[in-house]
């Protein structure tokens, strides 16, 4: 059985590493180049200064872009969340947002670079905003993808 996205949104958010940060998995799109996430910061989310943990702001975005790449490219891609980095811009408290987005002509590109098994690392980016708005922190992550061995033995030749 293949997952659908709200499938996977539901499941993540009940997820208990992430039910018990407050992140929140709004939605995938139909087609996974879109996701939307959520960090509910409260009183048991928050930090010693009452405001968003910044682990949690990290593990809000942790495995998106992957995700997403994943699901366009299809089985016969490895994809892994390699690293990432993040930026605090401003104490964040609230309901903070996190938007990703894989265009398909992206998916597009990384599918050619990777053919025959050649090993490509991609970076992405995003913002934490609040609910005004307001940039809370920039955060960029780094995707490997590369064809899996089966395929590309299978089409050498």
């Amino acid at each position: 059985m293949q997952i659908t996205p709200r499938r996977l949104a539901i499941g993540m958010s009940l997820w208990a590493p992430n039910l018990f940060s407050g992140i929140r998995i709004r939605r995938f799109s139909d087609d996974w180049t879109r996701a939307t996430v959520e960090l509910h910061v409260n009183r048991i989310t928050r930090n010693y200064v009452k405001t968003a943990f910044g682990g949690s702001m990290s593990a809000m975005t942790d495995p998106y872009f992957f995700m997403l790449v994943m699901h366009q490219l299809g089985r016969d891609y490895v994809v892994w969340d390699t690293r990432g980095e993040i930026e605090f811009v401003k104490p964040g408290s609230g309901v903070l947002t996190a938007q990703f987005h894989v265009p398909p002509e992206k998916a597009a590109e990384l599918r050619e670079r990777a053919r025959g098994g050649a090993k490509v690392l991609e970076w992405f980016e995003t913002e934490i905003t609040d609910a005004a708005g307001d940039v809370v922190a920039r955060v960029r992550r780094e995707v490997y993808v590369r064809e899996k061995k089966r395929v590309t033995s299978s089409t050498a030749g």
